[in-house]
């Protein structure tokens, strides 16, 4: 088992609240990814769990336990931080039984658990080498192999991609990816990159002031944020934001710029519409919902994004075809897949819109 909850936690660094009664169900075997601005409070909510921080209100169970006051050796979870900490003198097999060897565990057992956990990482060639001998994504995957010897109720990884190249954060996430599904195991990982959240989350918790904005499925939080900061904080690139106001029945104005024509409930008083830049379409000027000039333009490979400048909506960003046609300094019009936008009201929650007919 490996059930993890938090019940109104708080932690409190003098006056400062870091964590503010905080409430989380983590289910056994399941991935959470953590994730915020930095400051939020993140990797102190993983260091409190761990045990390595201590919960200044509120209480933390594991499997239904109390171990809120509980030191980190009797709460059985494993830390993968970011930084290796490898002993250099040591083996990679010399390294990742060492915690067991503190245990008085047998020798052969030691062997055992060693030589599984090196063929799960596929580090079995790698047994008898010195961390200096090895690549980033290796010596990882060795501290990694480190934490799984010690058969942990929970894994807990704090950034631990980040001192990586771009190249080996594919491959290592794969890897992670790939030890889940084996183990089978509950895993937190904090991390600033939204790539990391999206792909490998069961469930993502966005924090921002030690507070849950939402949490739920990546493509719950992507589709459907609840508010106004998570819906630019989830997505790479970030959700375009345009003022807006309730015109008549179901009609928005984009600041005089233009109308779109959506659903809305009766009561709904929308200031604000988001709209992600694949949902937005170059068309001719006359045919946008609003319109502007593009001003830049970046050639991704796959697509182009193209940025275009209302005076009254700001910098517009749309994703376009990879070969997009349009040149810097051309007037534009841009299409709102309706469908798909999000709406926000005056304290920046997300309003829900009434299903069309």
């Amino acid at each position: 088992m490996g059930t993890i909850s938090l019940r109104k936690a708080g932690k409190q660094y003098g006056t400062s609240e870091i964590i503010r009664d905080l409430d989380l169900e983590i289910a056994d075997g399941e991935f959470v990814v953590i994730v915020g601005p930095s400051g939020c409070g993140k990797s102190t909510l993983l260091r409190m769990i761990a045990g390595l921080e201590q919960t200044t209100s509120g209480k933390l169970l594991i499997d239904g336990r109390d171990v809120t006051t509980a030191p980190p050796v009797e709460r059985k979870l494993a830390m993968v931080f970011q930084s290796y900490a490898l002993y250099p003198h040591m083996t990679v097999r010399q390294n990742m039984g060492f915690g067991l060897k503190l245990t008085k565990l047998s020798a052969d057992r030691i062997k055992a658990k060693v030589d599984a956990a090196a063929d799960t990482l596929k580090l079995t060639p790698l047994l008898d080498r010195y961390p200096r001998e090895l690549s980033g994504g290796q010596r990882q995957r060795v501290a990694i192999g480190r934490a799984i010897v010690r058969e942990p109720v929970g894994f807990l990884f704090d950034e631990p991609l980040s001192n990586l190249d771009a190249a080996l954060r594919v491959d290592m996430r794969l890897e992670i990816a790939k030890l889940h599904r084996a183990l089978g195991a509950t895993m937190i990982y904090v991390t600033h990159d939204q790539v990391e959240a999206m792909t490998l989350a069961d469930r993502i918790v966005v924090l921002k002031d030690g507070r849950v904005m939402q949490q739920g499925t990546p493509h719950e939080l992507y589709e459907t944020p609840a508010n106004l900061f998570v819906a630019q904080f989830i997505g790479s690139p970030k959700m375009n934001v345009l003022p807006c106001s309730r015109s008549g029945e179901g009609r928005l104005d984009l600041s005089g710029e233009g109308a779109i024509e959506l659903p809305l409930a009766s009561e709904a008083a929308p200031v604000q519409i988001g709209a992600r830049p694949e949902h937005l379409f170059l068309v001719a000027p006359e045919s946008g919902h609003c319109r502007g000039t593009v001003e830049a333009s970046e050639y991704l490979g796959g697509n182009t994004s193209v940025f275009v400048r209302n005076p009254r909506l700001g910098l517009i960003n749309v994703s376009a075809v990879a070969d997009s046609p349009f040149r810097i300094g051309e007037a534009v019009g841009i299409r709102i897949d309706g469908a798909r936008a999000s709406l926000f009201g005056a304290d920046g929650s997300a309003i829900a819109r009434r299903q069309a007919a």
